[in-house]
This record gives C-alpha cells, sequence and structure tokens, in this order.
C-alpha cells in the first residue's frame, strides 16, 4: 500500500456523497469566512471617518494683532474641520449639549474652541504674558476606545496647521520689526558721533582740572607735614611737664609730713642717745663687778672645803680613827696646800666678751650722740625744704596745663591740615576718575558710534518677498522627509499578514472536525509506519492547499490587496499550509481528541507572540520565546516582505524553516503510527472523542 493510494481512500470516503462533498467545500470556505471577511470590513476604515458625527463648539470672540488686523482663528479652524470631510462635524451652540451628547452616544467625541483663543494666540505679539491657545477635546471610550487615538491624530494636526499660520504672521512681524530697528540703528549711530565729539571736549577739561587738583593736594600735603612736626613738638612739651608736674605732685606730697617726720626722727634720735649713754654707764661698771663676785665666790669655796675636811677629821677622831693630832695635821696641811682663787677658764672667757661687749656698745653710744645732732640739723632745714618743693609742684602744674592747651591747639591745627589733605585728595582722585571717565566716555563714545553702524548693517533688513520666505522656515523650520521602504497601501493591507496566517491555521484547524489524522484500516495493514504517517496527512494537505490558494485569490483579486511579489505570496501561503497541517495532524494523531485542545492553545499562544499588530518585541518576555519557536510569526513576517516589497532575504530561510515544521509534524505522526498499531479497550472506545 503506497502513501498515494492511502491519501486517495481517505479523499474517497470523504467525497463519496452530496453532504461530504458540501463538507469539503465548507471546510474548504472557513478561512475564507475569518481573513478575507473580516479584511473586507476593516479594509479602509480612516477613509469613513466622515459617517461618524462629532460636535464643533466655536466660541472664539477674535483677538486684535500686532499690525491693527483682526484675528479669527477659531472660526478659520471651524471652517477648515468642516471643509476637511474627515468627520461629520455638527455644529452645537454650547459646550454642555455638546458634553452631554457625547455621553449619551449622539457624539462620537466633541471639539471645543474656547472664546479666548484668538486672544492667547496672538498674546506672545505683545511680549505681554504669553498664554497658549488651547483646543478642548472630550472623549469617551464607551462609544470606542480607538476613536481617542484617532482624535488624538486629528487634534495634532490642527495645533501643528494654526500653530504654523500664527508663527508665520508672528516672524513676519518679527522681520519688520528688525527693519525698524536697523533704520533706528543707523540714526543712533549718528547721534552716538555727536555724543563722541562733545564727550572728547570734557576729557580736555577734565585734564587741566586734574593738573589743578594736583598741584593743591601737593601745597597741602606740605603744609599737613609742617603742622605734623609743630604737633609732634608740643606733645613732647605737654607730655614732658605732665611726667614733671606729676613726679612734683607725689614729691610734695610725701615731703609734706617731712618736717613733722624729722622733727620726730630728732627726739628719737635724742632719747636713743640719751638710753645708750646710761645702758653704756651700766656696761662699762659690769666687769669690775663680775671680778669682785668672783673672788668673793672662790674664797666661800675655799672656806666651805676647810669646813668639811674639819667635819670629817673630827668624826673621824670621834670615831677613833684617828687622833686629834692626825687631824689637826690634817686640818693644817689642807690650809698649807689651799691656793688663792683663780679664775676659771669659763668665767675669764665670759669676763672678755663682756670687756669686747661693753667696747661696742660704748661706740653705740657715740653713733647714736652723732645721729641725734644730724637729726636736730634735718628738722631744723625740713620746713624750708618742704616749702620750696610745694612752690616747684604748683609751678609745674601750671606749665603742664599750658603745654597740654598748645598741644590740643596744636593737634586741631593737624586735624584741619589732614582734612584739608583729605579734601585735597579727593578731589585729586575725582578729578582724576572723571578724567579717565571722561575718557574712557570719550572712547566708548566712539565705539558706540562704531558699533552702532556696523551693527546697523547686521541687523536685517529684509524686503516683502524675504519676510515671506523667512516668515515660512521660521514657523515651521524642521521638515520630515519621509521615506518608507515598504509601505502598507490601507489599514487592511497592513493587517492582511496576520489575518491571512491566522485564517489558514484556523481553517486546517477546522480539518481534524471533520478529517481522520490516520484511518483505522491504514494502521490494520502491514504498511511502514512513515507511509501511513504521510497517507494520513495528504489529504489534510490537498484540503489546506485549496484554502491558502481561495484565501489567497479572494483578498488579490477581491479585496484588491495588490501584493508586490503575488506568486511568491502564494508559495509561502502553501508552503504555511504545508506546516500547518502537518502539526495540527501530527499533534491530534499524537494525542487523540485532547490534541484538539492542544491545537488550540497553540493558536492562542501564536495569537498573542506572533507580532500581527504590535510588535512582538512589546510583549511580556515568556511570549518572546513563543514567537521564536512557534510558525506563525514567521509566516507572518514573510508575507510583510512579499505583499509590501521588503528584502527578500528573509524568504528562504523562512521557507525552510516551514519545511522543518513539516518534517516535525510528520515525525510526530509517525511516532503515533507505531504507538496505535497496537489496539487496546481504549482505542476501541475512548473516554472521550471531540
Amino acid at each position: 500500500m503506497t502513501v498515494l493510494r492511502l491519501a486517495r481512500s481517505e479523499l474517497k470516503r470523504m467525497t463519496g456523497g452530496l453532504l461530504p462533498k458540501l463538507t469539503i467545500l465548507a471546510l474548504a470556505l472557513v478561512p475564507l469566512l475569518y481573513g478575507a471577511v473580516y479584511l473586507y470590513a476593516n479594509w479602509d476604515p480612516y477613509g469613513k471617518l466622515n459617517q461618524i458625527d462629532a460636535a464643533l463648539v466655536v466660541q472664539d470672540s477674535g483677538a486684535a494683532s500686532a499690525d491693527g488686523t483682526r484675528l479669527e482663528a477659531g472660526r478659520k479652524v471651524a471652517e477648515s474641520l468642516v471643509d476637511g470631510h474627515v468627520f461629520n462635524w455638527k455644529t452645537v451652540a454650547s459646550t454642555e449639549e455638546a458634553d452631554q451628547g457625547v455621553s449619551n452616544g449622539t457624539y462620537a467625541f466633541a471639539l471645543k474652541i474656547p472664546q479666548d483663543f484668538s486672544a492667547n494666540l496672538v498674546s506672545p505679539g505683545s511680549f505681554d504674558a504669553a498664554n497658549q491657545a488651547m483646543l478642548n477635546v472630550t472623549t469617551n471610550d464607551a462609544n470606542n476606545y480607538l476613536l481617542s487615538t484617532i482624535v488624538d491624530k486629528l487634534t495634532t494636526a490642527v495645533h501643528t496647521t494654526v500653530a504654523k499660520e500664527v508663527g508665520e504672521e508672528t516672524a513676519n512681524q518679527l522681520l519688520t520689526g528688525f527693519g525698524t530697528i536697523h533704520t533706528q540703528m543707523l540714526k543712533a549711530s549718528d547721534g552716538a558721533g555727536q555724543l563722541a565729539d562733545g564727550v572728547a571736549r570734557l576729557h580736555d577739561g577734565t585734564v587741566t582740572l586734574h593738573q589743578g587738583t594736583g598741584e593743591l593736594k601737593s601745597g597741602a600735603t606740605e603744609l599737613y607735614n609742617g603742622e605734623v612736626k609743630l604737633r609732634d613738638g608740643a606733645t613732647s612739651l605737654s607730655t614732658g611737664a605732665g611726667q614733671l608736674s606729676s613726679g612734683l605732685t607725689q614729691l610734695k606730697d610725701k615731703t609734706a609730713a617731712l618736717p613733722a617726720d624729722a622733727q620726730q626722727l630728732a627726739d628719737g634720735a635724742a632719747q636713743v642717745a640719751a638710753g645708750n649713754a646710761a645702758l653704756n654707764a651700766q656696761v662699762q661698771a659690769i666687769p669690775g663687778q663680775l671680778a669682785a663676785a668672783e673672788q668673793a665666790a672662790q674664797q666661800a669655796a675655799a672656806q666651805a672645803q676647810r669646813s668639811r675636811v674639819v667635819a670629817s677629821t673630827a668624826h673621824l677622831v670621834a670615831a677613833g680613827v684617828l687622833s686629834q693630832e692626825q687631824a689637826d695635821r690634817v686640818v693644817a696641811d689642807v690650809d698649807a696646800t689651799a691656793a688663792p682663787p683663780a679664775a676659771s677658764a669659763a668665767a675669764s672667757a665670759s669676763a672678755a666678751k663682756l670687756q669686747a661687749a661693753a667696747a661696742q656698745i660704748q661706740k653705740l653710744t657715740d653713733g647714736s650722740a652723732a645721729v641725734s645732732a644730724g637729726a636736730s640739723q634735718l628738722a631744723g632745714a625740713a620746713p624750708a625744704l618742704s616749702g620750696a618743693v610745694a612752690k616747684a609742684s604748683a609751678g609745674s602744674d601750671q606749665l603742664a596745663a599750658g603745654s597740654a592747651a598748645l598741644a590740643a591747639g596744636q593737634q586741631n591745627a593737624v586735624d584741619g591740615a589732614g582734612k584739608l589733605v583729605q579734601g585735597a585728595q579727593k578731589l585729586d582722585d575725582g578729578a582724576a576718575q572723571l578724567e579717565s571717565g571722561a575718557a574712557t566716555a570719550s572712547d566708548g563714545a566712539g565705539t558706540l558710534a562704531t558699533e552702532l553702524a556696523q551693527g546697523a548693517g547686521k541687523v536685517p533688513n529684509p524686503d516683502d518677498t524675504q519676510k515671506d520666505s523667512l516668515s515660512k522656515v521660521m514657523a515651521d523650520p524642521v521638515a520630515v522627509s519621509n521615506v518608507s521602504q515598504a509601505k502598507a497601501g490601507s489599514y487592511g493591507a497592513g493587517l492582511a499578514p496576520f489575518f491571512l496566517t491566522l485564517a489558514l491555521w484556523i481553517g486546517i484547524f477546522m480539518l481534524v472536525q471533520a478529517m481522520r489524522p490516520v484511518t483505522q484500516r491504514a494502521l490494520a495493514s502491514n504498511a511502514p509506519a512513515w507511509k501511513i504517517a504521510a497517507g494520513g496527512w495528504l489529504p489534510f494537505l490537498a484540503v489546506s492547499a485549496v484554502q491558502a490558494s481561495l484565501l489567497t485569490l479572494v483578498v488579490d483579486v477581491g479585496l484588491g490587496l495588490d501584493p508586490a511579489h503575488p506568486v511568491l505570496m502564494w508559495f509561502l501561503m502553501l508552503a504555511a499550509a504545508m506546516a500547518f497541517s502537518a502539526i495540527i495532524q501530527g499533534v491530534v494523531a499524537l494525542l487523540g481528541s485532547p490534541g484538539k485542545l492542544v491545537v488550540l492553545i497553540l493558536l492562542v499562544l501564536q495569537l498573542v507572540s506572533s507580532g500581527g499588530t504590535f510588535p512582538w518585541q512589546t510583549t511580556p518576555e515568556p511570549l518572546h520565546v513563543v514567537h521564536q519557536i512557534l510558525p506563525m510569526g514567521y509566516v507572518v513576517s514573510g508575507m510583510r516582505h512579499l505583499i509590501y516589497g521588503a528584502d527578500l532575504a528573509i524568504i528562504l530561510p523562512t521557507m525552510l524553516g516551514l519545511v522543518g515544521y513539516t518534517l516535525l509534524g510528520l515525525a510526530m505522526s509517525t511516532v503515533a503510527v507505531r504507538k496505535n498499531k497496537y489496539w487496546t479497550l481504549k482505542t476501541l472506545k475512548p473516554e472521550i472523542a471531540v
């Protein structure tokens, strides 16, 4: 059993009667119902926006422009909108009515031009507090979500147009002002020249004035130096007189009690001299008295010793130790041996010291007598000395007062001379500054005249033709040169690659509802698994090729898609049908009825990750992986290049990739055949059939 026989057998089964034929025909038309009809309904929605009712409220009261003309910008904007027929504009009297209409769906949106629209447009020309002119738009997403985006584009275009017109007018006025400035600067240059001549004469006068003030400053300086010398001399005199007066005052104060103190000193010295004389008399008698007392003491001691010896011998005689004769001899021996008493060494030394002290006291007595005599003389001279010191102190006080007055007067003279010098210095500095300022003013006036003349030549002075050209450029300085390497002709053409691919997947998915991925008869044969798998896939391929061809033909011819490469587009649709049919047939053959749910899940994943509407890079990161793995994204990209006429370098890799997806689907189908070769109870009676 060959692959073609297996495929032909399944096709005969499906076309064996009228109803199967109608079923195959309906399945072939499924992509048309989804893809072509959707594209037909949305082929050119922007071209039919004039069927949408929009409220237009014009409240602008106009304003006077800088050149005196009347600006009715709000009315012009309204007229341009109505004449443009982009929307079906309905003029509404009040903003409340327009808002109510948007709220209840009477109007899709409302555009309101406020009363101060023109006034705000012309406000920059007066350099007052400029305000932006507002266009108030009220939308309601409950009417349509995408309509808000369309309205944004419209208001942006209106804003650009109005801003350009107003910008041209403002720029024209600005350029006219430049011409006026040019003329006035020429006049100012002539006036600056005359000013320069006058300032030059002023400078000559200030030079003479500065010379005179210099001489005045020199004379004042010499006077000041002389006064300073006089002041210094007077200050020194005052200082010396003050010191003399102070010293004499202190001396007077110190000597005021001198006579009394000198008399007391004389009296005291006389008393001291008298006391010293009395003391000396007593001291001089002491050595003789001391010698007599010592001799008497020695005699008393010898007598006492003899008495003790007599008493002792008497006792010895009484005791019978000695006889009376012996005792008398002893007493006689004692008397014979007793020598005249001699002074002791200590007594002799004391006597010597006493005599020396008596000599010193004698000298003291003589000195105190001399001091007493001198003190008496001093006491006599002290009153005359004290009177002389008092007179000298009074004279020094008068001298100090006079010299202080002289110093104060001279200081005043120095201060006056200093002020004169300062005044002369300020006058000279002022004259110098005046001379410098006059020189600077002279130079500045000359420079001003020159620069004004040069500046007048640099200020633009355009004529009317130049002003018109420049104002247009200034109002719209940036122009966009839009080069489209590949461009869709309409909104429907922009969606075509995505919906054609999506419709093809859905159409093939519908085939598994009526066609068997693998027939039971083929499974019961002895044919190799790959042949059975290929034989089960070929009917899907045949019907999906018809679907792709019909869809391509209707969209190209019926809707006017007009692709840049129609034949290559058809080949890509066939390759996509081949890959999609192999994958869907393989998944359902391998998984059975649950495989249909898997195919549906794959459809949803590709629906959100293929980048059919927004770029696939804007989807969440996990869907990027889905875009790289599943085939629909590659088919959408290839279709765009073929329909819009872009670079064809990606077509061959896309074709090879679709062949790879086809082989993957056949591999899953082959595995399903091997698995289903062995029948089980679940094979005869599955748990679920969809």
